[in-house]
């Protein structure tokens, strides 16, 4: 087996197993991912959050007068040019599925490294 073709298997096994990856191992990643960054890479991406959520919020209007505001978190797989590649949540409330499904065509700050895992985590005040 030459080089590229073993490389070629290594990149889709990664792959693959990127695509298994669980809620809490993402998340894992994710906190790994962020914690990683520098201050001005930091600055970047909560800049970049800030944008993407405000927009993905404005599509996502409470559905009763009394929403459930349950908190949630969505974990992001960015690709090179830090569009979302896939997300996972935790949560099930109707703002938070709408919020996951909005997130999922976003792009944020681009990534250092790749893939990329980085959170979004919601809880209302006073709710």
């Amino acid at each position: 087996m030459n080089n590229k073709t073993l490389l070629a298997l290594l990149l889709i096994s990664a792959g693959a197993f990127a695509s298994n990856l669980s809620y809490e191992q993402a998340k894992a990643r994710a906190d790994h991912d962020e914690a990683s960054l520098s201050a001005s890479q930091t600055g970047a991406l909560i800049q970049s959050q800030g944008t993407a959520s405000g927009a993905s919020f404005s599509k996502c209007p409470p559905a009763t007068p009394r929403p459930d505001l349950s908190p949630f978190t969505v974990v992001m797989e960015l690709d090179a040019s830090g569009k979302v590649v896939r997300t996972w949540l935790k949560g099930s409330s109707a703002i938070a599925v709408c919020f996951n499904g909005e997130m999922s065509h976003k792009s944020l700050f681009k990534p250092p490294k790749v893939p990329f895992y980085t959170s979004f985590e919601m809880s209302w005040q006073g709710a």
